[in-house]
């Protein structure tokens, strides 16, 4: 197949993801049905638009996601829609208008009343009345220009509301008949879809319930073609730290959900049976995203898992890939919401966050308290070395910050702008953390040529003033090279960073041995209790519970095997190692392999 549109917004996606994370891991890809229609799902929505970008170049299959028509309007983001063959959604609330004059209670709390509010003329059955980002009521029937009749009772709190007049939303029903023909016309092809059940990105602990489309598209294509044989493929985004610059993700894929032909039988009935067949359904499809997800209840307990499953010990010592680590933690979160209410974890979980609480004292994480062991001896050459090498390293990396400053601020300023802007018009997103990477990247594929142009425009200036030969030329060169030289210095200073967090268990040997003592004492006989806790209960909460399991395990699909193009031999983890750190600078005594995502 030759190279198209769709394969050229894959690589810029896997040059771009190479870039903002430091380690991507793929698995479970040989679970994608090579030939069937497939719907994708896709959870949690934990990084706006990096998240298509994620299974496009994870994904061995060529599929047409489903975008928010809004989308198709940004500049960026609605070409590479356009170049993905992506099928427009018309979201309600982006057609959302501001209501004319004021709401008031009626007697009825399924009549919602007003002055000149004009209903007959811009409202309709089926469209919501929004008063705040919690409060929105269906309308069934439009009475009079004043009067609405609902289809559930006012709340108190709408009440209190609007009894001295209030401001409201219009929200029209769309009709997505139109979509759904898209969607039967891709499947019928056995092309495949993308989609985000969850709707719009969050940054929650836990998934959000799934709106019932994905099903929905699925039964009633099959409905409409008995001969379709539709998977649904679940698709888990676990991102270490979604927002940060030089993160660690895994994109992992579950097994596919064949649809049984009762469903597709009792959908194609329609009324009570049609409802319990997408139920069931999307019942399916949420089971098939927690067994490739992390699902936990709050970030507090997800602290607990963390630091329990890094704790553990396992049968056999080895480092953890990070795709073992997710799993590692899914499994650990189903055996605590086993035991959730058992004594024994209950005072568990509390040892835990006393630890935690400890780590923070001495300001160490976790994988750093084994390495405060060095005796005074030995970690003074070793502090001494590190500090030289952190003032060599800083030396190079500070002209790179200095170059970049005007990005860094403009990138921090946007980001947070857009963030403020999503938390104001979200009821479900906590810091809004969600929106962040993706204009991070956005202001920087944008600012970078701009900025570096400008420096380029202004070597150009001073050439051509002092009538240099070849003004032009070569600042155009320095244009076209500047990325990448920039590129290597913030591996630099990635690297010294690294060696900076490496430097305090070092300080704590010689300032505080004691204390990093009692550390390391309080550590290991956590990680014993931990271990005798999971090793005798894990077979009760986990059916296929074993202790050898990640030892057991061989890597089937690995990053550094999949290429960024089929046709093109060169693949993505040779890239990146041709850039990494340590192959650039030999420094293997830096602290690289602390990962903070374990």
């Amino acid at each position: 197949m030759p190279f198209d549109a769709y394969d050229g917004v894959k690589l810029g996606f896997k040059l771009v993801a190479d870039i903002f994370f430091r380690e991507i891991k793929v698995s479970g890809t040989h679970n994608i049905p090579k030939d069937d229609p497939c719907i994708f799902i896709v959870a949690p929505h934990a990084n706006q638009f990096v998240d298509p970008g994620m299974v496009i170049i994870s994904n061995p299959r060529r599929f047409s996601p489903l975008m928010a028509q809004s989308s198709f309007k940004r500049k960026v983001i609605g070409e590479a829609a356009r170049a993905l063959n992506a099928i427009p959604v018309i979201r309600p609330q982006d057609l959302a208008t501001k209501g004319s004059g004021k709401l008031l209670s009626c007697r009825d709390n399924k009549i919602l009343c007003g002055v000149d509010t004009e209903f007959k003329q811009r409202v309709g059955p089926r469209d919501l009345i929004v008063l705040s980002k919690t409060l929105q009521f269906e309308v069934v029937k439009v009475l009079s220009d004043t009067e609405l009749e609902l289809k559930s009772d006012l709340s108190s709190e709408a009440i209190e509301m609007i009894s001295n007049g209030a401001a409201y939303k219009i929200i029209p029903h769309i009709d997505q008949s139109v979509l759904y023909e898209k969607v039967h016309e891709r499947l019928d092809k056995g092309e495949s879809l993308v989609i985000f059940p969850e709707g719009g990105s969050h940054d929650r602990s836990e998934m959000l319930p799934l709106k019932a489309g994905f099903a929905i598209m699925a039964l009633s294509a099959m409905a409409q073609n008995r001969n379709l044989n539709v998977k649904i493929v679940p698709v888990g985004l676990n991102y270490f730290h979604p927002h940060r610059f030089r993160s660690r993700a895994v994109v992992s894929y579950g097994v596919p959900i064949t649809i049984e032909p009762e469903l597709v039988e009792k959908y194609a009935k329609g009324g009570l049976e049609k409802r319990e067949a997408i139920s069931s359904l999307l019942d399916y499809g949420y089971d098939g995203l927690k067994s490739v997800t992390i699902n936990a209840p709050s970030y507090d307990v997800l602290m607990i898992i963390a630091t329990a499953r890094r704790l553990y010990k396992p049968a056999s010592e080895h480092k953890l890939r990070i795709d073992q680590v997710v799993e590692l933690n899914r499994r650990f979160l189903l055996g605590y919401k086993y035991f959730e209410k058992d004594e024994r974890l209950v005072d568990l979980a509390q040892r835990i966050k006393a630890y935690n609480n400890t780590l923070k004292y001495f300001g160490l994480r976790d994988h750093q308290v084994a390495r405060t062991q060095t005796t005074m001896y030995s970690a003074a050459p070793i502090l001494l070395s590190r500090i030289l090498k952190l003032v060599f390293l800083a030396i190079f990396g500070f002209p790179s910050v200095l170059i970049n400053s005007p990005l860094i601020i403009l990138t921090l300023f946007i980001s947070q702008k857009k963030q403020e802007e999503a938390l104001a018009g979200s009821t479900v997103k906590i810091a809004a953390r969600d929106v962040l990477a993706t204009w991070k990247i956005l202001v920087a594929m944008v600012g970078i040529p701009t900025l570096y142009g400008f420096y380029s425009f202004l070597l150009f200036l001073y050439l051509w003033q002092h009538e240099y030969n070849y003004a032009f030329s070569l600042s155009l060169l320095v244009w076209a090279v500047l990325p990448f030289i920039q590129y290597i210095c913030g591996l630099v200073l990635e690297n010294s960073i690294d060696i900076y967090r490496s430097l305090r268990p070092l300080f704590l040997s010689l300032s505080n041995p004691d204390g990093a003592a009692e550390l390391r004492i309080m550590r290991e006989n956590l990680s014993d209790i931990i271990t005798k806790f999971v090793d005798e209960n894990g077979s009760t909460a986990i059916k296929d519970f074993d202790i050898s399991k990640f030892d057991k395990m061989e890597l089937k699909e690995q990053i550094k095997t999949r290429s960024i193009l089929p046709q093109v031999n060169v693949s993505a983890f040779s890239i990146q190692k041709w850039f990494d750190d340590r192959q650039l600078f030999n420094l293997g005594g830096s602290s690289s392999d602390d990962s903070e995502s374990e």
